[in-house]
């Protein structure tokens, strides 16, 4: 990085964890692209930071907005440092019940507008040698309940596409750390939400006893944004940057028993497996 402060570009800035770790990298003496679909949103911030903030617009589904974001940073500080892929949403739907206009615009904004505005930044970095590119994942890019498999096939694929991504950078001097957060008072599980409209009364005991679940837990939610923005900051800063970073009890826990689940299924089914190689 240059001996200036650090340039950081974040997506979906003007609420939860991408507002807090906005206000915190600002605090901290960084430089940064706030971005968000509506920019008056981060007026305030941007004004409080008049020498090392710039809020401009980004919607991660619209191409040209992300020409334009990125066009307008290089112009401003002349270089992208840290790109932190924040903005995507939840759905709730039983995989049945799952509308096919809404699961492709999930995708679109959570997977494909990612990939869109990593590409977009990547030439920047690659030409500095340097940078670091933190994707906001979720425990549910390591684990899948009822209810939320769309949200989780997108984490998922962000998850693959993150570690390949790891592989090809890592020699040119980019880290990559893919943020994998477990449940944390933002707007997520509340206004952010988008709900199927189709309700299959099959699915009431799994499906949708976790989709009221959800709805209830909004706002209770054990984890702290600005701690989790602190974290995320730390992590930039390490001598080496860890490619995956857990947030939250509820994450580490969770993750935890994911693993032992997969070495005992592993386990079992080992016979079985080994069986079908060639004699």
């Amino acid at each position: 990085m240059s001996n200036l402060a650090p340039v950081w570009m974040i997506s979906g800035c003007s609420t939860g964890l991408g507002h807090a770790l906005a206000k915190a990298v600002l605090a901290a003496g960084n430089r940064a692209i706030l971005t968000a679909r509506r920019p008056e949103t981060l007026a305030d911030l941007a004004a409080r930071y008049p020498e090392t903030a710039l809020a401009v617009e980004l919607d991660v589904t619209k191409p040209q907005t992300i020409t334009s974001a990125v066009t307008k940073a290089q112009q401003h500080f002349g270089r992208i440092d840290v790109l932190v892929n924040n903005a995507g949403y939840g759905y709730l739907a039983a995989i049945e019940e799952g509308d096919d206009a809404e699961i492709r615009d999930q995708f679109e904004t959570n997977v494909f507008g990612v990939i869109n505005l990593t590409k977009a930044v990547l030439p920047l970095m690659r030409a500095q040698k340097s940078g670091h590119i933190i994707n906001i994942s979720s425990i549910g890019g390591l684990v899948a309940f009822g209810a939320t498999g769309y949200y989780h096939a997108t984490k998922f694929a962000l998850e693959a596409l993150s570690e390949s991504l790891w592989h090809e950078t890592a020699p040119l001097g980019i880290n990559v750390t893919i943020v994998e957060p477990g449940p944390f008072r933002t707007d997520w599980a509340g206004r952010s939400m988008i709900a199927a409209k189709t309700i299959i009364d099959d699915y009431a005991e799994t499906a949708g006893k976790r989709r009221e679940s959800t709805f209830a837990a909004s706002g209770q939610q054990p984890g702290d944004p600005d701690r989790a923005a602190q974290a995320i900051i730390t992590a930039v800063q390490a001598p080496n940057p860890p490619l995956r970073l857990l947030l939250g009890t509820l994450a580490y826990d969770i993750a935890i028993k994911r693993l032992t689940a997969l070495r005992d299924n592993f386990d079992q089914w080992r016979d079985l497996t080994l069986s079908t190689d060639f004699q």
